[in-house]
């Protein structure tokens, strides 16, 4: 008798136990489920969101998401990248043909190997252009005598020949696919050296109304628009090239001077492949020329001279004289071209900021026609004029 209350007894114990463990446990769920869940979504209502007690119960709410580290590299080396194309750059020295030389008239700059067989590209401000000898460096230490085969006087690239054979070239990128910020490298080097040296920078521009004639007006004979980079000025890069992240050729590094000072900027790959072809065919002095000086329509400068159209190159001298804007006895002055034209076509293609009229006029050869479209007091009239 005893036994069974005393076994009565231990299964009310039992039983109250477990009830208390069921109480805490389904009131823990319940607390975490209001805590978590219910009162944060009432919060979000009008009419509770007034209650302190479900505002501060809310705030206390924290979101804790699964995350995993994770390492991203990127192969931005300028060491890496460039010495996949640095076998292709060289040094250049020009001694001038002279009984008395010194180092103060010896000049020294970069060059770009473009052809295997030993054709080199470089900017006509590394060279003295005439009674000079030139030697090339490759970046083995090998020295060779090279003959300068041209300059291209329209993108002021030169190009010099060694007797070599199975070098290293660069390959080139399309610069029309490139865009103001793109990363890119500068490689040059130090003259008393020979050593290659190395920039990282960005494209920071695209001039497209920059004339490689360094005046205040451009010339139909030089190149319009080029590249901008932000690797600094120095003189050591002069004639080397910027290329991409994918180690191709984006452009040539030139400069001119303007206004006493230095003006540094890139020649598109794209603008280096036309000028290379015609080297590499000797046909270099073929380019057409026209004989005018003029500047580009922009928006602006329309509206401010009071133009009704913002696409076109107007004939032009700051002086405001057509001797000064037409060149004597050039294809324009000939062909009856005169001051404060505005030219808008060249045979089928519409000048504008993407086809400049010098531009436009280098893919001619002398002796070549072309019809002008031009607009004259406001009235549109054709020339033929022949190159």
């Amino acid at each position: 008798m005893f036994q069974e209350k005393k076994s009565g007894k231990i299964k009310k114990i039992l039983k109250l136990a477990f009830l208390l463990a069921l109480i805490f446990v389904v009131g823990g769920l319940g607390g975490v489920a209001l805590d978590r869940f219910i009162l944060p979504k009432l919060s979000s209502y009008d009419f509770f969101s007034k209650y302190d007690f479900i505002k501060k119960a809310n705030e206390n709410v924290t979101i804790i998401n699964k995350t995993e580290q994770m390492t991203v590299t990127e192969n931005t080396s300028i060491n890496e990248i460039a010495s996949r194309v640095a076998t292709a750059v060289v040094s250049v020295t020009s001694i001038p043909d002279s009984p008395a030389v010194s180092k103060k008239n010896i000049k020294n700059g970069a060059g770009v190997i473009v052809a295997s067989d030993g054709l080199i590209v470089t900017y006509r401000g590394v060279l003295i252009e005439k009674k000079a000898e030139y030697t090339v460096w490759t970046f083995d230490g090998a020295g060779y005598k090279a003959e300068l085969l041209g300059i291209d006087n329209f993108t002021n690239l030169a190009y010099l020949k060694i007797k070599a054979s199975n070098l290293p070239v660069i390959s080139f990128a399309n610069s029309d696919d490139f865009e103001s910020g793109k990363k890119i490298i500068a490689i040059g080097n130090y003259s008393s050296e020979c050593q290659n040296i190395f920039s990282a920078g960005f494209l920071s521009g695209i001039n497209r109304i920059f004339n490689l004639s360094g005046k205040t007006v451009s010339s139909s004979e030089k190149l319009e628009g080029v590249f901008e980079a932000d690797f600094g000025s120095q003189p050591e890069y002069l004639g080397g090239p910027i290329i991409s992240y994918g180690g191709e050729l984006a452009g040539i590094t030139g400069s001119v001077e303007m206004d006493n000072q230095d003006k540094y900027f890139q020649i598109s790959s794209n603008a280096v492949k036309k000028s290379m072809d015609l080297a590499m065919e000797n046909k270099l002095e073929e380019r057409a020329s026209l004989g005018v000086y003029y500047y580009s329509l922009t928006k602006t400068c329309a509206e401010t001279a009071g133009f009704d159209r913002d696409r076109g190159a107007v004939v032009y001298a700051p002086s405001g004289k057509q001797g000064l804007a037409v060149i004597a006895d050039g294809p324009a002055e000939k062909a009856g071209l005169k001051i404060n034209d505005v030219v808008i076509a060249v045979g089928e293609e519409e000048v504008n900021l993407d086809n400049p009229l010098s531009n436009l006029v280098s893919r001619y050869k002398k002796g070549d026609e072309a019809k002008f479209l031009i607009i004259r007091d406001g009235e549109e009239m054709e020339i033929n004029i022949q190159f």
